[in-house]
């Protein structure tokens, strides 16, 4: 029983820090900056739970609600390059290029919310990413300093959908590990000043 309990203590505080913070693209507040986590690539494209993600963040920029779009995700290797992608699926999708900023760096979740406010500046941000994994990036963001707001996009639930809620039990241990100790990000490096830059021009 004991074992039982602790395993679910790090999905419960995961979903009360989440708490009230989820919207959807009709009702998140106005916020200047939305970051969009990475979801692989096929064949050198968005994969189509991360092109989701893309049209929700492509959608609130055309109605207004977001300034610039943080594109956060992996390019470990040179033929992978999830943040290049992303970039360019919004600009097919109406976001000026100006108005994006990539993150080369963002490996994994707490390492995307550590560098959009370390690396990058970012206070506060809405998050977008599908809703089994949102609750999971808004506490992450929340402790490394982001105010954050979440939207959840809806995918159909195939196989990968439930590959991805059942990853998210155990991601939340690790989530809670990063919390308690605060590790670095992989890479860390100097501030970019991309974010603030593209505010800019969107003034």
């Amino acid at each position: 029983m004991l074992l039982c309990v602790l395993a679910l203590l790090p999905p419960t505080w995961m979903f009360t820090a989440a708490g009230d913070r989820l919207r959807t693209t009709a009702d998140v507040p106005s916020t200047e900056v939305a970051v969009v986590f990475g979801a692989g690539l096929w064949q050198g494209e968005p994969s189509p739970y991360l092109a989701r993600r893309l049209d929700a963040a492509a959608e609130l920029y055309r109605a207004g609600r977001i300034k610039v779009v943080l594109v956060t995700g992996d390019n470990s290797r040179k033929e992978y390059d999830e943040p290049d992608a992303m970039r360019g699926y919004l600009t097919e999708h109406g976001v000026p290029d100006d108005r994006i900023v990539s993150d080369y760096a963002g490996f994994d979740t707490w390492d995307s919310c550590v560098r959009a406010k370390r690396i990058f500046g970012v206070d506060r941000a809405v998050l977008i990413s599908q809703g089994f994994h949102i609750r999971r990036a808004v506490a992450l963001c929340q402790e490394a300093g982001v105010e954050s707001y979440g939207v959840g996009v809806q995918n159909r639930h195939d196989e990968t959908w439930y590959y991805g809620a059942t990853r998210e039990l155990f991601a939340a241990g690790k989530a809670s590990l990063d919390v308690l100790f605060e590790p670095d990000p992989h890479f860390l490096g100097p501030e970019e000043p991309g974010v603030e830059r593209a505010l800019a021009s969107a003034r």
